[in-house]
């Protein structure tokens, strides 16, 4: 894992949203990227992940980039096609990432089924006590039981000194469900008052998804591309 950084902002709060159920995580950074000034200032490479990259708008979008915000001290952790099973390398990347800029504390960004998708609800889990209840008390409930996978589930895992502070919100199935992101984004703001509406996200809801949805399918078949030209090559 290589993680190569141009500047490095200290005191920062991390925010990162990883692919995931509904593609919560991925669409939340993503808009939060579109609604605050940002700059790229990091990239990521892992083995793991197919040396590829996506074009969109004449721009290249890696498969992990680290974004500033200035304005909030924020870093933004904007990943599109991560692979599988990388949840714990993921993890140590991230906690490679704190420990370069002095980050005060991690922000994951998550999406999970529901038997009930229809009820638009964010759960949180912090590993810190203090007013994280009284912020998040009108847009979030405490999660009191659940199994936590992946970078986020390895992160609580790890023995971190930095607060760390996990938004779950409810998706109606695996795919892109940007009001479930638009209610994540709620519960963003109300905790770190960031002043980001979430509104135009749900009227903005069919592009993002055939935007990123698109993003991932051709990142999907170049990767099953790659694994056939793999399998030609010693079979």
């Amino acid at each position: 894992m290589k993680l190569t950084l141009t500047k490095k902002p200290k005191n920062t709060i991390i925010i990162e949203g990883f692919p995931g159920f509904g593609l919560i995580g991925t669409i939340a950074i993503e808009y939060l990227m579109d609604h605050l000034e940002t700059e790229k200032i990091g990239v990521v490479e892992m083995e793991e992940i197919p040396a590829m990259i996506a074009i969109h708008q004449n721009k290249v979008v890696e498969p992990i980039s680290i974004h500033y915000n200035k304005q909030y001290n924020l870093v933004l952790i904007h990943a599109i096609n991560v692979g599988k099973n990388l949840g714990w390398k993921l993890a140590e990347m991230v906690a490679e990432l704190a420990k370069q800029i002095s980050a005060k504390q991690i922000i994951s960004l998550e999406g999970v089924g529901s038997p009930n998708p229809d009820s638009g609800r964010v759960f949180y889990y912090s590993t810190t006590n203090g007013n994280t209840n009284k912020k998040l008390e009108d847009t979030a409930k405490p999660l009191m039981e659940g199994i936590i996978v992946g970078a986020t589930g390895a992160l609580l895992a790890k023995s971190m000194n930095i607060p760390i502070l996990a938004l779950f919100a409810e998706a109606k199935s695996g795919l892109p469900d940007s009001k479930a992101a638009a209610e994540i984004i709620k519960a963003l703001d109300a905790y770190t008052g960031l002043k980001v509406d979430p509104k135009p996200l749900m009227k903005q809801a069919a592009m993002f998804e055939n935007k990123l949805k698109t993003i991932i399918e051709k990142g999907q078949k170049a990767e099953d591309t790659h694994q056939k030209k793999k399998l030609s090559y010693v079979g």
